[in-house]
C-alpha cells in the first residue's frame, strides 16, 4: 500500500481498493478548495507569462522521454491498471501500449501540423500583403477522466495538452487514480515542471465544480456519464472550450450473407472485453430471422467460454465490474428485461467478488431498460428483423450515438447501413469498439461534443492564430 502526502497535510483521504480482491491498493490526499484555487492560479500565470512557456523543442524532448520511460516500465504500468481498474492484465498491456503510442502520436502531430498559408492578393482588398497561422496554446486545460482505460484515458487529455503547450490540471476517476498518478510522475521524470501538469484528487463535488467552472480554465475536457458531462458543461465560464465524451448502446446489424464465425469471434469481443466497460461496446445485436437463432446460440456458446476471474492471472478473459454497485445495477436490468419475456442464453448471473457472467439474451422487448440505455456490462441483447430499413430506424431511436458495426458480404448492404446508422463511424465486418489512437473518435446526439483521438484533442487544445502582413511594395 502507498500513501502520498500533499503540501497542505489534509487529513482527507482516498483509499483506493481492488475490485476484484478489496484488497486496499493505497490512499491519496484529496485537494481542497483552497488547494484547488492555488494550482489554478499557478496555471493561469504560466499560461499569461509568455516567457514561461515550454518552447516546442522542450515539449518534443519531454514527451520522448516519457514514451521511453513509459516502455522501460511497461509491465508494472500494465500490472497498475489491471488492480485498480479491473481490466484483464493481457488486456491491460495492450493499454499500456496503446498509451506509449499516444505519447509518440503528439510528437508526430507537432511535427507535421504547424500552421498554415491563407491566400491573398486574390482582389483588391487582399492586395499587398501575406497572411499565415501558428498554432498556439488555448489556454489552462482541465481534465476529468473515467475510470474505464485508467492510463490511456489519461494520456489521451494530459499529453496532448502537454504537446499543445497547456499547463493541465487533471482529476482522475476516484475508483482509478494510481495510474494517472504514476503518469504524472513519469512526465517530472522526463524533465516537466511540476507546475505544468498537477493531479488534484478530490470527492468534494463544490470543490471539484469549482474546479472546472473557473473562468480562467481554457477548456474543459470531460470523459464519464453524459449526465454529469451536460450538467458541468452547462456551468463552465463563458468561453469554456468543452470536449465531452459519453457513451451509447452501441447497435449492431447482421445480415444473412454475413460470415458467421467470423460475426461471432468479433461482437465476443466488442460486447465482453473489460466486461462491457467501454463506452463504444456491442451491446444491442440486430441480426436477420434467418440467421438471429443461430447467431445468439454461437455468440452464448462464446460468451461460455470465456475465463473470468483475477484481472492479475494471465489465463483471464473477463474481469470483475468496477464496483459492487455497478453488479447490482446491471442484475437488475437483465431481470427485468428477462422478467419482460427475453430468453437468456447465457450468462445472467454474478460470480463472486464484482464479477458477472457474460450475458447473451435474444428477443429483448423493445421498451426495457437494456434497449434504452447503456448497460456498461457484459451484456448483449439480439433482436431479430426481417426488413433492414426497421432494423435501422430501431437502431437509431435513442438520443445518443457513437460508433456503430455491420456484418456483410454484400458492398450494397454495408453503404445501406454506412449512410442510415447514426454515428461518427461504421465499422464493417468488425465489431463497434474497435479504435485506434489516431482516428477520430465522436459522441453524436447525447454521447459527446468535440472529437477526439491524439491530433484531434491537440487541435482543440491550440488556437490557430493568424498573422496578416501588409507590404506597400508590390507582392506577388
Amino acid at each position: 500500500m502507498t500513501k502520498s502526502s500533499s503540501a497542505s497535510g489534509s487529513d482527507t483521504l482516498l483509499s483506493v481498493s481492488s475490485p476484484y480482491s478489496g484488497e486496499l491498493l493505497a490512499q491519496l490526499d484529496t485537494a481542497s478548495m483552497a488547494e484547488v484555487q492555488a494550482a489554478l492560479t499557478r496555471a493561469a500565470e504560466l499560461h499569461r507569462d509568455r516567457r514561461q512557456r515550454l518552447s516546442l523543442q522542450r515539449r518534443i524532448e519531454i514527451l520522448h522521454n516519457t514514451a521511453r520511460i513509459m516502455t522501460e516500465q511497461a509491465e508494472e504500468l500494465a500490472r497498475l491498471a489491471a488492480s485498480e481498474g479491473g481490466k484483464p492484465l493481457l488486456d491491460s498491456r495492450i493499454e499500456v501500449t496503446r498509451a506509449i503510442d499516444g505519447v509518440q502520436l503528439c510528437i508526430e502531430a507537432l511535427r507535421h501540423d504547424g500552421g498554415r498559408l491563407v491566400p491573398m492578393n486574390l482582389d483588391a482588398a487582399s492586395s499587398g500583403r501575406v497572411a499565415f497561422t501558428q498554432k498556439e496554446p488555448i489556454g489552462v486545460v482541465v481534465a476529468v477522466s473515467a475510470f474505464n482505460h485508467p492510463l490511456n484515458l489519461i494520456v489521451h487529455q494530459v499529453a496532448p495538452a502537454i504537446a499543445a503547450g497547456c499547463p493541465v490540471l487533471v482529476k482522475p476517476a476516484e475508483d482509478t487514480p494510481l495510474s494517472c498518478q504514476r503518469f504524472v510522475e513519469i512526465l517530472y521524470q522526463a524533465g516537466l515542471p511540476e507546475p505544468w501538469c498537477r493531479m488534484l484528487v478530490t470527492r468534494d463535488l463544490a470543490v471539484a465544480e469549482a474546479l472546472v467552472t473557473d473562468p480562467r480554465v481554457g477548456l474543459f475536457s470531460f470523459i464519464g456519464s453524459a449526465r454529469v458531462g451536460w450538467m458541468l458543461r452547462s456551468k463552465v465560464a463563458p468561453g469554456t472550450r468543452c470536449l465531452l465524451e459519453h457513451g451509447g448502446a452501441a447497435p449492431v446489424v447482421v445480415f444473412n450473407d454475413a460470415d458467421i464465425p467470423q460475426a461471432v469471434k468479433a461482437l465476443t469481443r466488442g460486447a465482453f472485453y473489460h466486461a462491457g466497460q467501454v463506452c463504444v461496446s456491442v451491446q444491442r445485436i440486430f441480426a436477420h430471422a434467418d440467421i438471429a437463432a443461430l447467431l445468439a446460440q454461437q455468440l452464448a456458446r462464446a460468451a461460455n467460454n470465456l475465463v473470468l476471474g483475477d484481472p492479475l492471472d494471465s489465463s483471464t478473459e473477463v474481469g470483475p465490474l468496477i464496483r459492487a454497485a455497478e453488479v447490482e445495477r446491471v442484475d437488475n436490468w437483465v431481470r427485468e428485461a428477462i422478467d419482460l419475456g427475453a430468453h437468456s442464453l447465457s450468462g445472467a448471473a454474478r460470480e463472486g467478488s464484482n464479477l458477472y457472467r457474460p450475458t447473451v439474451l435474444s428477443e429483448v422487448p423493445a421498451d426495457c431498460t437494456l434497449s434504452r440505455n447503456e448497460v456498461f456490462g457484459p451484456v448483449a441483447a439480439v433482436y431479430s428483423f426481417d426488413d433492414a430499413d426497421s432494423a435501422f430506424r430501431v437502431a437509431n431511436d435513442l438520443p445518443f450515438a457513437f460508433q456503430a458495426a455491420v456484418f456483410t458480404r454484400d458492398i450494397q448492404n454495408m453503404m445501406r447501413a454506412f449512410h442510415a446508422l447514426d454515428g461518427s463511424a461504421v465499422m464493417v465486418n468488425d465489431h463497434s469498439a474497435f479504435r485506434t489512437d489516431w482516428m477520430p473518435f465522436a459522441g453524436l446526439k447525447q454521447s459527446g461534443l468535440g472529437v477526439g483521438g491524439i491530433a484531434h484533442t491537440l487541435h482543440e487544445m491550440q488556437i490557430e492564430k493568424m498573422l496578416v502582413l501588409h507590404c506597400t511594395d508590390s507582392l506577388h
